[in-house]
This record gives structure tokens, sequence and C-alpha cells, in this order.
């Protein structure tokens, strides 16, 4: 079988492609101005056109996955991950690689006169393009999977703050379910506070916990236990008659944890057991 011509017209005709492709993919509205500036998209193309240029030059045109391709993979992998941060959609991605393909066949119908022959560089040509947009759409989808596990590691951290009530009180309003990874992050942020504030009480307020089932509970009897081991004794307010009457149900024993219906009654509690006295003002009615 002949070697593959593409890399010899790919080369020659460079810059045309280049020019073509640039036009075709401003023409298309997929390079999203709003987002993409056109000197970066310009870049963009002239690199990964060289580097595939380059790659055609060393290898079998069909063999992306191999070293002679590494450079042109590293660069697909940083275009990806960078329009994922931006909120380019994965077929806007995708019409990065797949648009190149229509310059590369106007090149190859240019050079080539026999029909078998454009048919078998055609060929060629558009399965090197499919392979290279697969792998763009993979590097795409993994890149947007990284950014959603962060965005919610943010969320999570955002939505379990330690508060600091009081002189040595602090409180830990949670909102919504709470699993192992949440659970960890809510002992890291409440010990990390015990330490910092030297705070010898800790409430730990579930009012906005839709439910506690089984699991639910250990993970605030494993928040008590580290805060205990801290030095640190803690209440967890905000049961609520329907959360107390499935804990009871459910056989969870919260041994000698106390337990308050709401942030009003923990506090007090609280008060009370750190010497704080808390007196209406002679002047507050007046």
């Amino acid at each position: 079988m002949a070697p593959s011509r593409l890399p010899e017209i790919l080369a020659r005709h460079h810059q045309d492609v280049l020019k073509e492709w640039v036009a075709l993919q401003l023409a298309s509205g997929s390079r999203r101005a709003d987002r993409l500036k056109e000197d970066d998209l310009r870049e963009q193309s002239r690199q990964f056109l060289d580097a595939v240029t380059i790659a055609l030059q060393k290898g079998a045109p069909r063999d992306v996955s191999g070293a002679d391709w590494t450079d042109v993979r590293e660069l697909l992998a940083s275009i990806s991950s960078s329009r994922a941060a931006q909120g380019f959609t994965p077929r806007e991605t995708a019409a990065f690689v797949f648009s190149l393909k229509q310059p590369i066949f106007a090149s190859l119908r240019k050079d080539l006169t026999d029909a078998q022959a454009l048919a078998d560089e055609t060929w060629t040509a558009s399965l090197l393009m499919d392979d290279l947009g697969l792998y763009v759409t993979d590097t795409y989808q993994k890149a947007r999977e990284e950014v959603i596990r962060r965005q919610q590691e943010e969320l999570i951290e955002l939505s379990t703050p330690v508060v600091k009530l009081w002189d040595g009180i602090l409180a830990v309003p949670l909102i919504g379910t709470l699993d192992s990874a949440r659970t960890q992050i809510v002992m890291e942020s409440l010990l990390q506070q015990i330490v910092e504030t030297g705070s010898g009480m800790a409430i730990i307020d579930i009012t906005g916990v839709p439910t506690v089932d089984t699991l639910v509970a250990q993970h605030l009897l494993k928040t008590v236990a580290a805060a205990r081991l801290m030095g640190a004794d803690c209440i967890i307010s905000g049961v609520r008659p329907q959360i107390a009457q499935t804990i009871v149900h459910l056989g969870v024993d919260l041994g000698d944890v106390i337990t308050k219906p709401s942030l009003a009654h923990a506090l007090a509690l609280a008060f009370k057991r750190t010497g704080v006295v808390v007196a209406k003002s002679a002047t507050a009615t007046a």
C-alpha cells in the first residue's frame, strides 16, 4: 500500500488551510466571541495545525495514540480544559477539530486528480479528524467533570460555615443532606475553629437538615466525638418532633449527647454552662 500523501499536501497548502479554517470558525459562531477573542482563536488554530502537520510527517496518520502525536494530544487537552472552564458546550469544542475537515478536503481536491487516490486520502483525513475529534470530546468531558467537582466542593465549604456566636461558643448551621464527604469538611472546619478560638462549646444546628437517618445520625455522633477530643462540649439543636420520632424508630443511641429543639434553646444552655448571664436592660422598653 502506497504511503499517504496527506502529510505532503497539508504541508504544501498549510497557509491556505489555516486561513480557510479560521474563516469557517469565525463564520460558524462556534468561537463564542464573548468568551474567546479572535486573536486567541487564530493562535490556537495555528498551533494545532502546526502540531498535526509535524505529527503527520513523523508517523502513521491514524495512530493518534502514539508517541508522535503526544504534542497534539497535549495541545487538545489544554484547549478542551480552557473551553470547558469558559463554558463552551461539547459540540462547540468538538467543532474546533471537525471544522478542519473542509479545508483539508479542498486541498486534497486541488492536488489529486485520480478519483481513487482522492477517495483514499479523503477517507484517511476524515478518520484522522474523527479520532482527534473524539479525543477532544473525551478530554472536554473529563475537564468539565473536574470543574463540576471543584464547584461542588466549594459549595459544600460555603454551606458549612463555623460561626462564632460568643466568646467560647461556636455554631455550625447545617443545611441540606449530610453525607460522608460533607461530614469530613464540617468536622475539619469545626476542629480548626475550636483550636483557633479556644472555644469550649459548639452548637451543631440541624434545623436545615430535611431528614435524619441512621447514617446522618452516625455522622453527627462522629463530629461530636471529634469535638470532645479537642476539649469542646457539643449541643445538637434543631431537633424537630419528626426528627426525634425518626431517631427513636431507628433505634439510634445518641448516648449522652445533649439535644435542643432550637438554636435559641441551645445558645441559652451554652450561656449557662459558660457562666454568661444575659439580662434585659432597664432602658430596653423605654
